[in-house]
């Protein structure tokens, strides 16, 4: 045991850009962390944005990506070091590579509790949180509408005012990033006399399935907001499904009800943000519309 760390602890470790073909390996440690992603749903994620590997000898043993929304703003995840390397600056030295690469760019990321310090040390705050539900064992209820709105499937042309709503509630740029998950989810329009005002889309990923981005006008009751969540657990009832909830979304009580208990809490941290001490009400959005559900807790 010590032999075999001591030749770890002195093997150099390479950095470079990640490629499609890291996806295996990249898969290979999620599945090490027993982290629920499947090869496919790194695919989606690689495609989507860039990042850098940390390789040695016998493999890559690190993976950082990031994501860019318009010119300011990106976020960043899929920050791994195998357990067998841990402990030797390798996840600081990725997460340094994608700042170097982001430049000054407003920069989001959602840390685990191991993660935090790591991530404080770089000079990241904490703006918020973010809870994961899941569950099969559930049975939805019929949320009903305001007069004359109705969900209805999404349309072809559909595609413009979806980037739009999802980019006016969470206040990042959501035009690259959303028509590649349409390519891969299915979705549900809120709609009110031919205008849409919300949407909800569903996709594999996992373990099963994943609702999100959940997006809807802003509501007391956030019925909206859970109409369209149901519409999905209604159809798909005895799978297992998964959303990811901003912690101000008010729905963490109803989905534990529904028999989707909150299985674990992270932290919504921003580097490079406003210095105004707003940081619950940043990145700033339209105060008309809400991001209920969130893509995934990389792409947020």
């Amino acid at each position: 045991m010590s032999e075999r760390f001591n030749e770890r602890d002195s093997e150099p470790v390479t950095y470079r850009s990640f490629t499609g073909d890291d996806i295996a390996a990249a898969h290979a440690l999620t599945v090490e962390l027993k982290w629920p992603h499947r090869a496919d749903d790194w695919r989606f994620v690689v495609q989507a944005g860039a990042g850098f590997v940390a390789e040695v000898s016998e493999g890559v043993i690190g993976t950082v990506l990031y994501w860019t929304y318009g010119a300011e703003r990106a976020s960043l995840g899929m920050v791994i070091v195998s357990p067998a390397w841990q402990g030797r600056g390798i996840g600081k030295r990725l997460m340094e590579l994608v700042l170097e690469q982001l430049g000054g760019r407003v920069t989001f990321l959602h840390a685990t509790v191991a993660g935090q310090p790591l991530y404080e040390k770089l000079g990241f705050r904490a703006v918020g949180s973010l809870d994961q539900h899941q569950g099969a064992a559930f049975q939805p209820p019929l949320v009903s509408l305001p007069p004359g709105e109705r969900l209805r499937p999404l349309g072809a042309n559909d595609a413009p005012r979806l980037i739009e709503l999802a980019s006016r509630a969470c206040g990042l740029d959501r035009s690259e990033v959303l028509p590649a998950l349409l390519g891969t989810a299915d979705g549900i329009a809120l709609d009110h006399d031919g205008e849409l005002l919300g949407f909800a889309l569903f996709r594999r990923f996992g373990r099963g399935f994943a609702i999100g981005p959940v997006v809807a006008p802003d509501a007391p009751d956030s019925s909206r907001a859970k109409a369209l969540i149901s519409h999905w657990l209604a159809l798909n009832e005895g799978m297992f499904v998964r959303i990811d909830t901003p912690g101000d979304s008010g729905l963490t009580e109803w989905l534990d009800g529904l028999g989707l208990p909150r299985v674990d809490t992270v932290v919504k941290m921003v580097l490079n943000g406003p210095d105004d001490g707003l940081v619950g009400a940043f990145p700033p959005a339209d105060a008309d519309f809400k991001q209920f559900g969130i893509i995934n807790q990389a792409l947020m």
